[in-house]
């Protein structure tokens, strides 16, 4: 049965995941703070709206991906935001990547304005969001995430139920916890195999498909090799990401070394001017003179 859908920031994954919608069949209405980034939606038959709380008007699913938590809050709870006009009855999926408290207090406000909320960010940067395999945790009442469920296998391949409300979050942060700080090893790996003079493409012939192999290793490397450092996820986003981690786990007493020092690097890398970057781009901080 088709949906009437607004999608709320389309960005870099935002984009493809609308046109999967709309080649499903559904209704997508679009919002994204610059204009000319949904002009491609608009032309394959999405609807335009001036603001969130337009967007959400008569919608029975508002998905949200937007940058940080403070956009979050603001997109739900500002002014123009989706609680002004959404329904009763409607499914709220954040899917960006914040912090599980405020998904949380998200959820409580929506009951309160019988509003479903449901925190699902998701893993698998551009290619994944392209390919409609996206890797999908979600957080909150088991019986709207079966509701939900047909929506998010339109462009989610691992979709992963992990409990209450702000329980996707915490999913989402042990995915970037592993992705900041195995980075490091990828981009030390090339950087070493180059500094060795070896062929660095039949490196990746023998240690991708080893104990070694991972998801960077095998879509990152290539590209940091080529000189890309196009996003597929900002680096400047990844810093918040690991923000959030990091202070999440002092709320529950655990030191995370490894991932402060990855803080430490990506946080250099944003002062070279390479917040806009993909996550790739950490191989500049080994190989830039």
């Amino acid at each position: 049965m088709n949906k009437n859908i607004a999608f709320i920031g389309t960005g870099v994954m935002g984009t493809s995941i609308v046109k999967h919608l709309l080649k499903a069949g559904h209704e997508v209405t679009v919002y994204n703070r610059t204009k000319s980034k949904t002009d491609e939606l608009v032309e394959l038959g999405a609807k335009w709206a001036s603001t969130p709380a337009e967007a959400s008007v008569g919608q029975d699913i508002i998905l949200t991906m937007v940058g940080y938590p403070k956009d979050v809050e603001e997109v739900f709870t500002g002014e123009n935001g989706i609680f002004r006009t959404a329904k009763a009855g409607a499914i709220a999926v954040d899917m960006t990547t914040s912090e599980p408290s405020l998904a949380k207090k998200l959820f409580d406000l929506g009951r309160e304005k019988e509003i479903h909320i449901i925190d699902a960010p998701v893993s698998g940067g551009d290619v994944g969001a392209q390919n409609g395999t996206l890797s999908i945790m979600v957080g909150g009442e088991r019986e709207i995430f079966d509701q939900l469920l047909p929506i998010l296998e339109i462009f989610g391949a691992n979709i992963v139920y992990h409990g209450s409300a702000g329980a996707g979050q915490h999913a989402k942060m042990c995915n970037q916890i592993v992705i900041a700080s195995g980075m490091i090893g990828v981009c030390e790996s090339m950087a070493y195999g180059l500094k060795a003079g070896l062929s660095m493409e039949d490196v990746l012939k023998s240690i991708t498909s080893g104990a070694a192999g991972s998801w960077s290793l095998t879509n990152l490397a290539p590209r940091m090799l080529k000189g890309d450092l196009e996003p597929g996820f900002y680096i400047k986003h990844m810093v918040k990401d690991i923000k959030v981690a990091i202070e999440e786990a002092e709320r529950m007493n655990l030191q995370l070394p490894g991932l402060t020092l990855a803080k430490d690097l990506y946080e250099e890398l944003v002062r070279r001017g390479y917040g806009e970057k993909g996550t790739q781009a950490l191989i500049q901080y080994y190989t830039e003179k």
